[in-house]
């Protein structure tokens, strides 16, 4: 991703620095678990050092990966689901493009329109432009948000055309409880780390 420059004075070439860096990112693995994929391969590098290309090159990849995708998504399919975080009930608010990649999730109390508004203008502002085609489920604040936030996206409710936003959510449906978690930015965080686990 970085220039071949960028690499120097590394012991390593480019493409092994990428694959350990991309590992660790991609699939939310630890340094040591990265470590040990790349001795399976044949590659012994300590997972400080491991750690080390992630801190240098991560921000770069990123940011790469950012502008590729910054065409924005045609599709976002959108679904909520009731959590539970501290005895305290939540909505965790997902988006998804039509490859089923995540674009964006929120954690609210509530979800009634006024959530709605706040979770697609983050979306919104996160991807930069409107997609032309919303799914969601038939959830009544969806439309009256749409029309305010995104008056130009088509909203489509057909029966099992949100089953991509519905299946991405299992892995968290999976943990029911998340007993010690109380602050909404560190459940952002896991959700985000689970979502590329997938």
């Amino acid at each position: 991703m970085k220039k071949a420059n960028s690499y120097h004075g590394h012991r390593f070439p480019p493409e092994i620095i990428s694959t350990a860096v991309w590992m660790y990112h991609r699939f939310a693995l630890s340094f040591r678990d990265v470590e040990d994929l790349m001795a399976h391969r044949g590659v012994i590098v300590s997972y400080e050092s491991i750690r080390r290309w992630c801190l240098k090159f991560g921000p770069q990849y990123q940011r790469v990966l950012k502008r590729r995708e910054s065409k924005g998504a045609d599709q976002w399919l959108v679904d909520e689901m009731y959590i539970q975080i501290g005895g305290e009930q939540y909505y965790l608010w997902r988006a998804v493009d039509q490859d089923g990649d995540v674009l964006d999730i929120l954690v609210q109390r509530r979800r009634n329109r006024a959530a709605a508004e706040r979770f697609f203008r983050k979306v919104l502002q996160r991807q930069g432009r409107a997609p032309r085609v919303i799914v969601t489920d038939k959830l009544a604040s969806y439309p009256a948000a749409i029309r305010t936030v995104l008056p130009e996206s088509e909203h489509d409710t057909r029966c099992y055309a949100n089953n991509r936003a519905e299946s991405s959510q299992q892995a968290t449906r999976r943990q029911e409880q998340w007993d010690g978690l109380l602050l909404t930015q560190t459940i952002r965080r896991l959700c985000a780390k689970m979502a590329n686990a997938n």
